[in-house]
């Protein structure tokens, strides 16, 4: 399920535009001010961000450049009743992917969303239920693993952590993804927790782990597998 965060201080609309995602089956953060946005944005991981212009203390422009700094992938939809040329350019050149404007067609909005998650999600390589690397060996309906010449369990989480990294391998796989993937909402764990895992994945299938080959960590954003 795609998840959207929708950035609006008019209460009725903000409510309403929820309410219209959800019924297209998005999860929807609400947030009706700037700080509260980049909050959820550096905690969470969504798909695709609506962002009103015009709000209090920090604006949509702000909030999409605090966003660009991290994440250029991010689709990102200006919502907004300044509607010049000039408004236009100003946020396409702030990284907007679109920009909509006050009043418009809800059936446009829904479209246009759908649209742009449908073009930047990335669909994961169909990874078979037994993957090689390297003479190691994972089975992902069992949990089994060898590495080394041993056969051995893997948790559960571990298991759903390799898949992910092996399903985008190549690819950097941020925090957030992880946490969405692994640990969904509910709880999140420490960065460390993460770590752990990762440390644990050099041991196991790592020639050798303080030199990893497979298992790459990439500083400030997540980790690649290389396989």
């Amino acid at each position: 399920m795609a998840r959207i965060l929708l950035v609006e201080d008019e209460e009725s609309l903000r409510e309403s535009l929820k309410l219209n995602l959800e019924l297209e089956d998005y999860e929807v953060v609400a947030a009706n001010n700037g700080k509260d946005a980049l909050k959820h944005f550096h905690e969470q991981h969504f798909d695709l961000a609506v962002l009103d212009v015009m709000l209090p203390e920090v604006d949509g422009f702000q909030i999409c450049e605090q966003i660009r700094l991290t994440n250029l992938d991010l689709p990102v939809i200006f919502l907004t009743a300044k509607d010049t040329a000039f408004d236009r350019i100003s946020g396409l050149k702030r990284g907007a992917d679109d920009y909509i404007t006050k009043p418009f067609n809800l059936e446009e909005l829904l479209l246009r969303v759908n649209n742009l998650i449908r073009r930047t999600s990335k669909s994961p390589e169909n990874t078979p239920e037994i993957y090689e690397f390297g003479g190691n060996r994972i089975n992902f309906v069992t949990y089994e693993a060898t590495a080394n010449g041993k056969t051995f369990a893997l948790t559960k989480k571990e298991a759903m952590l390799l898949k992910l990294l092996v399903d985008r391998r190549n690819e950097v796989v941020s925090r957030q993804q992880i946490l969405q993937s692994v640990w969904g909402y509910d709880v999140y764990p420490s960065t460390r927790t993460i770590d752990n895992f990762i440390l644990s994945f050099r041991k196991y299938f790592e020639e050798d782990p303080k030199n990893p080959e497979y298992f790459l960590s990439v500083r400030g954003v997540g980790y690649k597998f290389v396989g």
